[in-house]
Order: C-alpha cells, then structure tokens, then sequence
C-alpha cells in the first residue's frame, strides 16, 4: 500500500466522534496510552498505539446519530474499482468517489446495519502542513 504522511500506516482506522475532540484525545493518551500523530486544528486528532491507529473527529454537542459518532476508514489499493463493485451490488453510497488535497480519494457508504464506512486510496504522499495539519508522529 502505497504511504501518505497524511494518514496512518494502517488498514482499517476506527473514526470515533467526541464533543472535545483536544480534550477527547488527552484522555485517550493519558489512560490508554496512544500517543498523539497528528492534530488538525481542533476538529480532528489522529492517535497512535502500536501497530494501530484512531481518529478522533469532532461531533456537534447533543448529537445522537450513530454515523456522527463513530464511522470505519478502510484503506484500499483502488478505491474507484472497491467503489463500483459496491454500487453493482447496490449499496447505499453517501459519498461517491472524490480526490482530497490530503492525498487521498475516498467515498462513503452505509451498511445494513446503517454503520458508515469510509474507503480510501492514497494517491499522493502529502506533507500535513500543506493543507493545515500538525505532524507530531510518523
């Protein structure tokens, strides 16, 4: 796969929604142990702890729906083939394929269980403080 100083070396990054998301994410190093990658401004904080990752992402106060608090970033060598084999078998998509400045091209979907998961391909190995992030970790 290919790598991307923009997210973590890992397959599948669990996308966990908090109120706070600094305060989220000092929690999450102190108890347990991750150690903080990479900050984008106060919106999202990416953690590390061994070989895994999480990604600590803001969700608006009193906000209950399930895909506001968690969601599953799955890296993918081609996300357009993933993309079009998914829209074959008719699944819901929320967001068709798109390329980002961060050096990925995603798109989104739900399950039948109305989970959401997002699938992403790097296409590119972008520095973090092109597009606004703090790289703390690689």
């Amino acid at each position: 796969m290919r790598q991307n100083r923009s997210i973590p070396n890992a397959t599948v990054i669990p996308e966990l929604g908090y109120s706070d998301v600094r305060a989220a994410a000092a929690w999450l190093c102190e108890k347990f142990g991750f150690e903080e990658r990479l900050s984008i401004a106060d919106h999202r904080v990416q953690l590390l702890i061994g070989q895994g990752a999480i990604v600590v992402t803001e969700r608006p106060a009193g906000e209950g729906r399930a895909d506001a608090a968690h969601s599953i970033l799955v890296r993918v060598d081609d996300v357009d083939r993933h993309y079009e084999n998914a829209f074959a078998q008719d699944v819901k998509i929320i967001r068709s394929p798109q390329s980002y400045p961060f050096g990925e091209r995603q798109y989104t979907a739900e399950d039948i269980g109305g989970h959401v998961w997002t699938f992403s391909q790097t296409i590119a190995d972008i520095d973090p403080q092109s597009w606004g992030g703090v790289l703390h970790k690689l």
